[in-house]
């Protein structure tokens, strides 16, 4: 068994999945009309065949609500790694991206959280 797919709930379909191939540079996978909404994926441009990410509309109120709280509270709904977190930080400075936690070294690993314009909080790694 694998991981094929995971989700991430957001604001607006259209400007989530701007924000996270223009800004972050994912690689749009599939983008389907589902009835009011659409199936849209992106993949690491480095693993096209990998993980694919779905950018899934917060309509159901459960689904804003928990989102809402886990970005009031400052937890990220998500981790995606990188390879020099100081780089990554810089790059997406300049792309006009808010951190709420600039990289702060834990041990082994260094994390930075920034938020997506689209309702959550994302955490970058360098393990």
């Amino acid at each position: 068994m694998k991981i094929i797919v995971t989700s991430i709930f957001v604001e607006d379909q259209d400007k989530a999945l701007e924000f996270y191939s223009e800004t972050l540079g994912f690689v749009k996978k599939h983008d389907v009309p589902t009835g009011e909404y659409r199936w849209i994926t992106l993949v690491s441009p480095d693993e096209q065949d990998g993980t694919e990410l779905l950018l899934e509309p917060n309509e159901h109120p459960a689904a804003k609500e928990y989102q809402q709280k886990l970005f009031a509270d400052g937890i990220p709904v998500t981790m995606f790694g990188v390879k020099d977190i100081h780089k990554e930080y810089n790059r997406l400075m300049e792309k006009g991206v808010t951190f709420t936690m600039e990289p702060t070294n834990m041990g082994d690993i260094t994390i930075a959280v920034f938020d997506d314009t689209c309702g959550n909080l994302i955490q970058i790694i360098q393990q």
